[in-house]
């Protein structure tokens, strides 16, 4: 199958960054929000992106021209013409089923749905929609334009041509994808965040600072970030939901949340993109 037109849905830091790349491996690009503040945000750092890309020759002149083609949608007007639709919003199951129950009634039968759920089962997702074999997940880690990696993650009834055709995309967009089976987390989270969450708790235990624990990590470790730095950069919000995915789904102990992460969550200090996590950003 061809892929001429994606459509992205949420225009948060990783939908953004998907339509960016999408939008510079050439194809038509559409990305859509229902908050128009946030298409506004993902304009200008689209835009951000693409300037500092060039200017450390990362990227053409030629090639950045792509992303003044992105259209900008508050409604699924034109979802209806998509080759391949990726979802980016909230890590959350029940409002993923729902987005994909609004996509499988607006596009033909030929539309690939794509998540790009960082931990949560592709084959539940696809069980609300009437195509779960053109179900698939493209997992793409943050920040989309720089990291080379996309875990393309088969659900249960996932056909071979959507299999094929989403790893054709991700080579056209520069990608290394890597094909994972459907687990809680995938490869990636599933080793990621248990980690992370270890570290939490060194934390919430007094073992040591988080300057301490990454510092540990980095140089003893050879990590090029440490886990409370990369918990921050990740936001710490998705960090706790790829843990309740595999504590709620695999049924292990050890998969349990920090209560410091959850108090962390709950007071909004969620990383980066909030300003203050384990760490103070100033913006």
């Amino acid at each position: 199958m061809e892929i001429r037109k994606v459509y992205v849905i949420g225009a948060g830091t990783m939908g953004s960054g998907i339509a960016q790349v999408a939008a510079v491996a050439g194809y038509q690009t559409t990305i859509m929000d229902v908050v128009p503040e946030q298409l506004d945000k993902a304009k200008e750092n689209i835009q951000r992106s693409i300037e500092k890309l060039v200017s450390k020759g990362q990227l053409s002149a030629e090639e950045a021209k792509h992303v003044d083609r992105i259209r900008y949608e508050k409604e699924m007007k034109s979802i209806g013409c998509a080759d391949l639709v990726i979802e980016a919003v909230v890590e959350d199951p029940s409002v993923k089923q729902e987005v994909f129950r609004q996509a499988d009634g607006l596009c033909p039968e030929r539309t690939i749905l794509a998540s790009n759920t960082s931990s949560i089962s592709i084959t539940k997702i696809a069980s609300s929609t009437r195509r779960p074999h053109k179900v698939i997940g493209m997992h793409f880690m943050n920040p989309v334009p720089l990291m080379r990696l996309v875990e393309v993650v088969r659900g249960l009834s996932t056909s071979e041509e959507t299999t094929r055709t989403a790893l054709e995309v991700c080579y056209r967009m520069g990608k290394e994808p890597i094909e994972v089976n459907d687990s809680p987390g995938f490869i990636s989270n599933r080793i990621l965040c248990p980690m992370i969450n270890e570290a939490i708790f060194a934390v919430q235990e007094g073992v040591g600072t988080p300057e301490a624990i990454d510092a540990v990590m980095k140089l003893g470790m050879n990590h090029p970030m440490g886990p409370l730095a990369l918990a921050d950069l990740i936001g710490l919000d998705v960090v706790l939901a790829v843990m309740e995915t595999l504590h709620r789904d695999l049924g292990e102990d050890k998969y349990r949340p920090a209560y410091l992460l959850r108090k962390m969550v709950a007071a909004g200090h969620l990383g980066r993109k909030t300003g203050r996590g384990f760490y103070q950003y100033v913006s």
